[in-house]
């Protein structure tokens, strides 16, 4: 079998599904060949070099690895034009983001893909190796908290000098998850004053765990948890009395993080413009929801903008910003997902007993056969 690693296309994509780490597993315990095309990982920086020295044969291009691989892993999904490009029959191992975009999986099906959605590996103890969704969001917690300390007029730990004493920044993460979770523990190391809020009950002691402390609003609401582990959507009354009181507490606060995200639905928005013209000059918002719309009324995705002396950073694919690390573990995620594919006969056989190829598996043999997106507007 022929491991196919094409370059990312996507702009501001600097990640690559493979690294030599990865390729060295890949070739060893699985007895994969492995095919990258050049230059493919110098937004990660590894040279073509690199990859030769562990036993990687390098693709002029992209056509070579479609033509020649029998899987693709890769970071984004693929383009219109890449999807006709890949070989009839072949495995796709990648993003796929199957809720945004029917068409990607309708011309998959008509190329008789095997495509694999990364982002719909379930949440069970067997596939935690093979969870992008975890490992990159806790690349981004952490990245973001350093972008709120390079865009704060101020410093996070608390000094006793000389001159006078230095006090803490007070920060808040809005939304407890993997990425907000690491938000905590980085700004907790950095020595701001940290507090977090989730509409979840389970995280308070998660939050608590980490020295911060758990904001519990007087609204109603007791918990907004799915089976699933997810935040569910809240009412519109629900929502109304979480912003109005999430605005007094934000008035509090030096630098916020927000985290909230509903899969397959636009971020929930829980800072609106009054509540950010509350905040002291000076203050910051990362919001790491800005590529589904922001949980701030004023974020402007991929665009940093100044209202009432409040900084609103709006980052796009924040893990593509530590991409060295990113592709290292992402790579990892990729490496144990083929292991579980290739089973213990080194087949790559489609056995769709099997929970973790079943909840991902997303085209096959001609067909939709997700269950949630074998009809139009299917959801996670």
């Amino acid at each position: 079998m022929i491991v196919g690693i094409p370059k990312e296309i996507q702009e501001r994509e600097r990640r690559v599904a493979a690294t030599p780490l990865s390729v060295k597993k890949l070739q060893n315990k699985l007895k994969t060949e492995v095919l990258i095309e050049s230059t493919a990982g110098l937004g990660a920086f590894y040279r073509d070099d690199q990859y030769e020295a562990v036993g990687a044969s390098i693709a002029a291009d992209s056509a070579e690895i479609f033509a020649k691989a029998d899987i693709i892993a890769k970071v984004q999904p693929p383009t219109a034009e890449e999807i006709q490009k890949l070989r009839e029959g072949s495995i796709l191992v990648s993003t796929l983001q199957p809720h945004a975009d029917r068409s990607r999986l309708e011309a998959l099906a008509e190329r008789k893909i095997t495509a694999f959605s990364l982002e719909w590996v379930p949440r069970i103890t067997r596939a935690q190796s093979m969870d992008i969704l975890s490992s990159q969001a806790n690349l981004a917690g952490y990245k973001a908290v350093m972008m709120a300390a390079e865009n704060y007029p101020r410093l996070f730990p608390m000094l006793m000098t000389a001159a006078g004493t230095v006090r803490a920044a007070k920060v808040l993460v809005l939304g407890a998850g993997v990425a907000g979770l690491q938000a905590i523990a980085t700004a907790k190391r950095l020595g701001a004053i940290v507090s977090a809020f989730d509409v979840r009950a389970a995280v308070k002691e998660q939050v608590q765990s980490l020295g911060a402390d758990f904001v519990e609003l007087d609204i109603g609401l007791e918990d907004a948890e799915t089976q699933a582990g997810y935040a569910r959507a809240l009412t519109e009354d629900e929502q109304k009395r979480q912003v109005e009181a999430l605005a007094e507490v934000i008035k509090g606060v030096d630098i916020v993080i927000t985290t909230a995200a509903i899969p397959g639905k636009p971020a929930p928005k829980l800072i609106l413009a009054e509540a950010v013209r509350g905040m002291g000059p000076g203050s910051v918002i990362v919001d790491l929801a800005a590529e589904t719309g922001g949980n701030c009324e004023l974020t402007q995705p991929g665009e940093t903008v100044v209202e009432n002396n409040v900084t609103i950073l709006g980052p796009l694919n924040i893990p593509s910003l530590v991409s060295a690390e990113a592709s290292n573990l992402f790579s990892l995620n990729v490496f144990n997902f083929l292991a579980n594919l290739a089973g213990k006969e080194g087949d790559f056989a489609i056995n769709l007993e099997d929970d973790i190829i079943k909840g991902s598996l997303i085209t096959h043999d001609g067909a939709i056969v997700h269950e949630q997106f074998k009809v139009s507007g299917g959801q996670k």
